[in-house]
């Protein structure tokens, strides 16, 4: 299993080249999950463009470093990441949180950035008060208290009652991130707002949403769209908040598409 340290913090990430083509394309999961959130895409997009998977901090097999503070903790450990792997220009896809991390790492390096993908994000999530109600009841009573209502945003009636065992996954995997970078990130989360720097994303960005997601519905992450000049919207049909894991096909093709359009899509090495 690959891990890097950087900067004190040891991070947990799965690199998949692609001959002769140098454009890497980052994805950043959201707030309770791992890189394997990604398997499915990867696994279609294999061979078409450099992909680089990671654990944000505090999450899956990464560790908490100094803990986590603020959006800034997760980008500083992305950009190390670019810097670590000698990559130039990067395509970020950003879910949720990885979206905020995605705008954040924008924010403070353009010139690393040639596109952006933010799906089922915002430039601001939610309220002081619904995370701190959140952030309060975790203290108290573990991740497990809140893993029902999470799911239920997570994912559609129609995965909750036909993908079982997928399901069960899932929430074995939100309930046992570690506390502290769950609650760090979530604190991250609250602090942080995007609406003013959106506003000044001068590449080209695509936002995404389920139709049915109950997290970052989609006229709030139309909201971002509109923010941004230029950026295109897209609905994925019948998917919550992960359409990585319930619409893999549907975002797989969003995602080639948009990458296609981009100026010298393949450009070679050198």
């Amino acid at each position: 299993m690959p891990f890097v340290s950087i900067g004190g913090v040891t991070l947990h990430h799965r690199y998949i080249e692609a001959t002769g083509i140098s454009r890497p394309i980052i994805f950043i999961n959201s707030l309770g999950t791992d890189f394997r959130i990604w398997d499915d895409i990867v696994a279609r997009l294999a061979g078409e463009m450099p992909m680089l998977v990671y654990d944000k901090r505090g999450h899956g097999l990464s560790d908490i470093g100094g803990g986590v503070r603020s959006i800034d903790d997760h980008v500083d450990d992305l950009i190390a990441l670019i810097d670590h792997f000698g990559f130039g220009k990067v395509v970020l896809f950003g879910l949720s949180v990885g979206g905020m991390v995605a705008q954040g790492l924008y924010a403070r390096r353009p010139d690393l950035v040639e596109a952006l993908i933010l799906s089922d994000t915002a430039h601001k999530i939610g309220t002081s008060d619904s995370w701190n109600t959140r952030i309060a009841t975790i203290e108290r009573d573990g991740i497990e208290a809140i893993a029902d209502g999470v799911l239920k945003v997570w994912f559609t009636p129609d995965f909750h009652a036909n993908r079982a065992a997928e399901l069960a996954g899932c929430r074995n995997m939100l309930t046992r991130q570690a506390l502290p970078g769950y609650i760090g990130t979530c604190m991250a989360v609250r602090d942080a707002d995007f609406t003013d720097s959106a506003r000044r994303i001068a590449v080209p960005t695509l936002c995404i949403v389920g139709d049915q997601d109950g997290s970052t519905p989609p006229d709030l992450v139309r909201a971002l769209a509109d923010l941004i000049p230029g950026a295109r919207f897209e609905v994925v049909r019948n998917a919550g908040h992960i359409p990585c894991i319930e619409q893999p096909d549907a975002l797989t093709t969003l995602i080639r598409d948009f990458v296609a359009s981009l100026p010298e899509g393949k450009r070679p090495h050198g």
